[in-house]
């Protein structure tokens, strides 16, 4: 059932079961820390071994793995010196078909279970994932638990969790939604690490190239992407043919393709920019909606000051800064607004 639930192979849960006895007999019974404990289980006969691994020698220094000779006894005919032999301890384990473990050595052997199963699910969502970082994929959700959004991949749970979800978005059951594989990472003497995410600026062009094939042509190409998620998305967007509208590309006719990708991050405002040479046009694009007189451009110091109508001054600046922060990172200028009462600057 385990196997089933958790997509895990029944051999690597065998494994677990007899880590975990392992650790309840060493808990209960081991005489000296660094025994060594070999726990066999028989999933057809119902049976559990637990062997203790000895090497015999003439004389014991070592009792935790030694054993001499002399405490071998008749047992000993046979063997020479080096030899190493399993001597059978389960019956004095399982004299009461495991009864005798006590609460502590079972909680232990519980608490190995639980983890070893935990690593294991991420071991095998990194075997899934390790050649996708920087990917997109279409997945349907499965469940909503505590705070993290579960969905179905391939048959194996994944996991949304809060740090990585829009406020915005609101996950229901068997709906799908688009994430991105943000991160996958496989660190010595730690778990692998795989982290999906809808906040993630990335995952805006991603969805983006799923509408528009001229993306993935090459024909148009997004130069840079900020974002607020579950706000506001701003795109430099380019292309090297003199034919092409990269902007009316990516907004498809009566905006149907934004509309699309807007519908897909729950309606998220975007604004595409043609990317240029002239750095005043694109820094008057880029505080779109508002309409800008004109710039005056710092180069040195990476500063511009905006010249508006005054009353254009919310569009510009918009809801605590955040169309003009959002220009200024597109940019790489900090963008200082300047109201004019008349359109002749």
């Amino acid at each position: 059932m385990i196997s089933a639930e958790k997509n895990i192979p029944e051999e690597k849960i065998k494994e677990i079961i007899e880590s975990a006895l392992k650790t309840a007999y060493k808990k209960d019974y081991s005489q000296h820390r660094d025994e060594v404990v070999n726990v066999n289980l028989n999933f057809d006969t119902y049976e559990i071994d637990i062997e203790l691994e000895k090497t015999i020698v003439k004389e014991v220094e070592n009792p935790g793995l030694e054993i001499s000779f002399e405490e071998l006894g008749d047992d000993a005919e046979g063997f020479t010196e080096g030899d190493i032999i399993e001597l059978d301890v389960t019956d004095e384990v399982m004299k009461d078909w495991g009864e005798s473990f006590g609460r502590i050595a079972s909680q232990a052997a519980r608490q190995v279970i639980i983890q070893k199963l935990w690593d294991s699910e991420k071991e095998k969502i990194y075997e899934l994932f390790k050649d996708k970082q920087g990917e997109l994929i279409h997945v349907k959700v499965e469940m909503v638990e505590g705070g993290k959004v579960i969905f179905d991949y391939q048959g194996n749970q994944i996991v949304l969790p809060k740090s990585e979800q829009v406020s915005r978005d609101s996950y229901v059951a068997q709906q799908r939604y688009y994430l991105y594989i943000a991160e996958v990472i496989k660190e010595e003497n730690s778990a692998p690490r795989v982290v999906l995410s809808r906040k993630r600026k990335e995952l805006v062009p991603l969805i983006f190239a799923e509408h528009a094939p001229e993306i993935e042509e090459g024909v148009v190409e997004i130069d840079r992407v900020v974002r607020v998620p579950g706000v506001k998305t701003k795109m430099l967007v380019s292309t090297t043919f003199d034919e092409i509208d990269p902007v009316g590309t990516l907004i498809g006719q009566k905006g149907i393709r934004v509309k699309a990708v807007m519908d897909e991050i729950g309606g998220e405002k975007i604004d595409i920019i043609p990317n240029s040479a002239d750095v005043s046009l694109v820094i008057k694009k880029s505080l779109s909606p508002a309409t800008v007189i004109s710039v005056d451009v710092n180069e040195e110091d990476a500063e511009v000051i905006a010249y508006i109508p005054e009353w254009e001054r919310a569009r510009a600046v918009w809801k605590n800064g955040l169309n003009v922060n959002l220009a200024s990172q597109l940019t790489g200028y900090r963008i200082s607004i300047e109201e004019v009462k008349e359109e002749t600057k």
